[in-house]
């Protein structure tokens, strides 16, 4: 028997998901944590990724990207059309290329990262995704869906408001995988007739051809937005991939990924570019405003729907959270790891939203930044190294991706030195300005760009020189 086939017996015959036959199964809680997925419980087709990702960006966070640009930085409609597509596009395709090694590996995301970082050095972006997803995003979007339904329901406070998304999201995460793209798709169909109408009223209010006068830089710092929102999923991809049988194309997997995320971001950023001019003077990051620019009826289910997108987008913020805490290492009890951590981070996140109902909208500019400046260097390390291991013999991915005894320093090295150059050179916040960016404040703010071409050459040099070793001392 090869070791192949001896890891595939050991999976199938150890795993909590097959010991307990989880399969398509939707009202049962997910067992496990971040263990490989049997063949036996493969299921599913590339197409349900085109829901599940179109979903969760159906909501008021998402509209709020395409604001930044023209009430901040004041970009025409047109400019900022153009930063938000080539934003989204960039953040799209990054997320198809990682979506299709789910079928493959049958691992989830930060698993297939340790390649790239070995167990150790996988802490890195394991720990920033566990705290941004699990945590920081959840918070985000909590608050999008709270401030949605208090204008809905105006006699309910906000924390009210607040606790009552949570609750529903948390119920969801808690079930698990299957019950994550269940509600996706049974949601998608009122939220996109919701928001295709919404969008009808608000171009049909907006100034689309008035001139912006921009502030140096603005287009750039729009752009990073937008792909920071796009690849804010990436590090989540395989999760929602590994249950997908082996058959199923790479490409077909990729494409649907890809196109879920920039269909749904690219319709509803332009549609908040466009509320900016239609909503003239009292333009704000806040749901009401842009509801208001809608006849009664169709702003309240609006409101409606953008608290069933925030759940909709925290039900995979919280599992995905989840499993990033979990490839840490962390020692849980095994049937139930999962779903213990999901309801510890969204009990977390909910208290820092309580804190963040104030000032959102600088909040969230920040925020979107922020997730670009490590997400962009783990990209270069992950893409490069999946690069440089094809055709290579000895590159057993799932094999090399749960030895907990596999060393590879290059990838946090390299995404270190990348997230501290580029930060210090590059980064434009309300609270820090790069070097760079102090001298030619015209430059925007690159990054994202910067620290990922930083990695990738970075790692590609340090394999050389730190080869990375496998449990038994070979190089891999």
């Amino acid at each position: 028997m090869t070791p192949a086939e001896r890891q595939a017996v050991s999976v199938e015959d150890s795993n909590p998901i097959g010991a307990e036959h989880y399969g398509s199964k939707t009202l049962a809680v997910e067992p496990g944590g971040i263990e490989q997925i049997p063949d036996s419980e493969r299921h599913g087709s590339p197409v349900n990724l085109l829901w599940t990702w179109m979903s969760p960006n159906l909501e008021f966070a998402t509209v709020a990207v395409g604001i930044i640009g023209p009430l901040f930085f004041g970009l025409s409609f047109g400019q900022t059309l153009a930063a938000i597509v080539l934003g989204t596009v960039l953040g799209s395709v990054t997320h198809g290329i990682l979506s299709s090694w789910g079928p493959q590996h049958g691992l989830a995301q930060m698993v297939l990262s340790r390649t790239g970082f070995g167990f150790l050095g996988n802490i890195l972006p394991a720990g920033l995704n566990a705290l941004v997803a699990g945590i920081g995003w959840f918070a985000v979007n909590s608050i999008s869906g709270a401030l949605a339904l208090h204008a809905l329901v105006g006699g309910l406070p906000t924390w009210l408001c607040l606790v009552v998304v949570v609750a529903a999201q948390l119920l969801i995460a808690f079930l698990g995988h299957n019950l994550v793209h269940a509600f996706e798709r049974y949601a998608l169909p009122l939220l996109a007739v919701v928001f295709a109408l919404g969008l009808f009223y608000v171009f049909s209010k907006a100034d689309l051809g008035a001139a912006g006068k921009p502030i140096p830089g603005a287009f750039l710092i729009q752009t990073a937005a937008a792909f920071g929102y796009a690849c804010g999923w990436n590090p989540y991809a395989s999760d929602y991939t590994r249950y997908l049988p082996k058959t199923s194309k790479a490409r077909t997997v990729g494409l649907f990924a890809a196109l879920g995320i920039s269909i749904s971001c690219i319709l509803l950023e332009a549609a908040g570019a466009a509320m900016v001019s239609a909503a003239g003077k009292a333009a704000a990051v806040d749901p009401g405003v842009y509801t208001g620019l809608m006849p009664t009826w169709l702003g309240d289910l609006t409101l409606l729907c953008i608290a069933l997108g925030a759940v909709a987008a925290n039900a995979l913020n919280i599992y995905s959270g989840a499993m990033s805490f979990l490839a840490l290492g962390i020692s849980l009890p095994p049937h139930r790891a999962r779903a213990i951590v999901a309801v510890v981070f969204g009990l977390l996140g909910l208290v820092l939203a309580l804190f963040g109902l104030q000032n959102a909208g600088t909040n969230y500019e920040n925020f979107l930044l922020v997730i670009a400046y490590w997400i962009g260097p783990w990209l270069g390390v992950v893409l490069t190294d999946r690069l440089l291991r094809r055709g290579d013999p000895r590159a057993e991915v799932s094999a090399i991706a749960t030895d907990r005894r596999y060393v590879n320093w290059a990838g946090a090295i390299a995404m270190f030195v990348a997230m501290v150059v580029s930060i210090w050179l590059f980064s434009n916040q309300t609270l820090y300005a790069g070097v760079i960016v102090k001298a030619s404040p015209g430059i925007g703010d690159i990054t994202f760009l910067v620290g990922f071409v930083l990695a990738a050459g970075l790692y590609a040099v340090l394999r050389r020189l730190l080869p990375a070793r496998t449990s038994v001392g070979v190089t891999a």
